[in-house]
């Protein structure tokens, strides 16, 4: 397949890598020391999951514009960053591509072909000027539920930590022949991708995670097997799932474990610097809107109280505000 990644960060870069090397064509979107280092270099990936490290010369730019019709395109930006990239990558979008959002959070397409009272609902978090649903049909759209750890330690350097584990579904539930064919070719690249038929509830069962773990993570400076290791932060962690897990059951989905065992899930990524952390340390915006914002959004208009995702809410608001990177 011809693929291009919109945003060759830490999870864009792996997939990108691990698709170029199974002899996919692909091309990658970056920005910055990291494009000019995979443009002079290659992108390095330093694989500690597999041992299938390597060096792939990959075709890179700053601007979707300089790449044409693509199979698949895979979005790998921060949930803030996307609604200003949608209208650049009509070059990349033909009648049949698929677009898969590789990103953390709820997503903006979330209510598209979500049946009842609420489809096609905006939620102002994600999309606060209506634009996003405008910028790209969702008909392209593949929902995306990453269960992989990476980071991005150099410029053109990614490093594979943790996790293989990729959720892909369609919006209306259905399983197509492309959502078979993408899973088919993450696969035979390494990823342990699963066709979903209920993608919304794989949604809030990795978001559950991202809005207790990132924004802890955030505040103390924790890895993963560090914040699990901590009985008394893991408190605040089964806190604000709970008042998670009150808001996706209002919206239909009720979690199908108990908050022990999504903690468990988490403990599989070890010793895992969390993408917010990551973000916190390079002095980058974080994806509290995306993350945990939308969630309180959420609970907002179906009269939920969510007290402790509020707290944490706002002590790491108020970090970034104290680093300037509000």
């Amino acid at each position: 397949m011809k693929v291009c990644i919109v945003g060759a960060g830490s999870i864009g870069a792996v997939l990108g890598a691990k698709l170029a090397a199974v002899g996919h064509e692909v091309c990658l979107i970056a920005r910055g020391a990291h494009l000019e280092a995979i443009r002079r270099d290659g992108l390095k990936l330093v694989d500690h999951v597999d041992q299938r490290s390597g060096t792939f010369a990959l075709a890179a730019s700053n601007d979707p514009a300089d790449f044409d019709v693509q199979d698949l395109v895979v979005i790998g930006l921060k949930a803030h960053s996307i609604g200003a990239m949608l209208p650049r990558m009509q070059s990349l979008i033909g009648a049949h591509t698929a677009v898969v959002p590789a990103i953390n959070g709820l997503p903006w397409w979330y209510f598209f072909r979500a049946g009842g009272s609420l489809d096609g609902m905006r939620v102002h978090a994600l999309d606060p000027d209506g634009t996003m649903f405008a910028a790209l049909d969702c008909a392209h759209i593949l929902g995306c539920v990453v269960h992989v750890a990476a980071e991005v330690r150099a410029p053109g350097e990614v490093h594979h930590t943790g996790g293989r584990r990729l959720i892909l579904g369609e919006p209306d539930n259905s399983l197509s022949a492309r959502l078979d064919a993408v899973c088919a070719a993450l696969n035979v690249a390494g990823f342990e991708a699963k066709a979903s038929s209920n993608i919304r509830l794989d949604v809030w069962i990795k978001l559950l995670g991202n809005l207790s773990f990132n924004p802890v993570a955030a505040l103390t400076g924790y890895l993963m097997n560090q914040i699990c290791a901590d009985e008394d932060v893991l408190d605040v962690i089964r806190a604000v799932m709970r008042e998670g897990m009150a808001v996706s059951e209002h919206y239909g989905y009720r979690m199908p474990m108990t908050i022990e065992q999504r903690i468990d899930i988490a403990r599989q990524l070890g010793a895992a610097k969390i993408s917010m952390l990551q973000d916190l340390e390079q002095r980058r915006p974080l994806e509290l809107a995306g993350v945990v914002g939308a969630v309180i959004e959420l609970a907002e208009r179906a009269d939920i109280a969510v007290p402790v995702t509020r707290i944490v809410h706002a002590l790491a608001l108020a970090r970034t505000r104290a680093l300037g990177i509000a």
